[in-house]
């Protein structure tokens, strides 16, 4: 079992009611929710010119690699309706893979640690009240 942690954001539709069902699925899915942080309202990152997310850090525990829980934030962001338009856009649940144990992934579509966690201050805030300082980088 690894323990990891998944950034969740909503900023379309019912954004509490999006985040809880992000939560219920990668239950179902078989990431075991261990703790979560607070929900916190944060201004868009990126592209400004959108609604205000809401965000919330999840710790997990996972069973098998890095990999299979990547498919599973994607069908979970797929299930909720996430339409991918354009980079930093608006959208119902983004589900990233921000930390994966102490393991560092550098493929095309997987890195770990997440490449712009240091740069999201509401990340490292939500990381903090879980206890979990910051990668070094």
């Amino acid at each position: 079992m690894t323990v990891a942690y998944l950034g969740l954001g909503s900023n379309l539709g019912n954004r509490a009611e999006n985040l809880a069902e992000a939560r219920r699925l990668l239950g179902e899915g078989g990431a075991l929710i261990l703790r979560a942080s607070s929900v916190i309202q944060t201004e868009p990152w990126g592209v400004r010119e959108q609604p205000t997310f809401l965000n919330q850090v999840l710790e997990v525990e996972w069973r098998t690699d890095a990999r299979s829980l990547l498919v599973l934030a994607q069908a979970v962001e797929a299930q909720l309706g996430r339409s991918r338009t354009y980079p930093w856009g608006p959208r119902e649940i983004d589900v990233d893979i921000l930390l994966f144990g102490s393991e560092q992934i550098a493929e095309a579509d997987l890195q770990i640690p997440h490449p712009r966690l240091r740069e999201r201050e509401f990340i490292l805030r939500s990381l903090r009240e879980l206890g979990v300082p910051a990668p070094a980088g």
